[in-house]
């Protein structure tokens, strides 16, 4: 089991468990899924973050403002951002780097080296993952591609017994996209522009 923290309103899930959180800009969706990794780092769980936002230096420096030095705790970045800003940067054995937000072909393979390397060799039975976003992802792929994409992304989320936060701007998409890419997922945590969030979980209805 996982528990999410008190944003969530101490909710514990299933391993295995994806949940879709979506919102306005600015209504807090990001803090909410770091805090979900920060749940896991207070209890020595590993924590894997996809970025098709931000660069890697960003999402280190909000990660280390919430946890403390990441060299402490068993962190993996997949920065699908710095490459696609045309800097050459090699992978670390902190952070992963995917061509684009367009390579999900990269984007997967990166994440699944990460996790592979958390549960095989460093031994962590309880893993979080972070996507942040799939909005990005939708600005330059079709609905069918990333629906395709999302759902190898969340069947390796499950499949490693992992639990899964990935954020969407609910309001950049029709609701057609919002209702086809809900299919993917366990539970839907929804904010507004007041910050209010609203939780659909698994044997939970907030």
């Amino acid at each position: 089991m996982y528990e999410l923290g008190s944003d969530f309103g101490d909710a514990t899930v299933d391993q295995g468990t994806n949940i879709l959180v979506a919102g306005p800009p600015l209504s807090g969706k990001r803090e909410l899924a770091m805090n979900v990794l920060k749940q896991g780092s207070d209890r020595e769980e590993g924590s894997i973050v996809v970025t098709t936002r931000d660069n890697a230096e960003r999402v280190l420096d909000d990660f280390e403002a919430l946890v403390g030095s990441p060299e402490n705790v068993d962190v993996g970045i997949v920065d699908c951002v710095t490459k696609h800003q045309g800097r050459s940067v090699s992978d670390t054995d902190l952070v992963k780097y995917a061509s684009s937000p367009v390579d999900m072909t990269g984007i997967g393979i990166k994440f699944s080296e990460f996790i592979e390397e958390f549960t095989a060799y460093r031994d962590i039975e309880h893993n979080r993952v972070m996507f942040d976003s799939i909005s990005t992802l939708l600005l330059y792929s079709d609905l069918r591609t990333v629906f395709r994409f999302m759902h190898v992304f969340t069947s390796r989320v499950e499949k490693a017994d992992a639990v899964g936060i990935h954020v969407i701007e609910s309001t950049a998409h029709d609701e057609e996209a919002m209702n086809t890419l809900k299919q993917l997922f366990d539970g839907i945590v929804r904010t507004d522009e007041d910050r209010n969030v609203t939780l659909q979980l698994p044997g939970i209805d907030m």
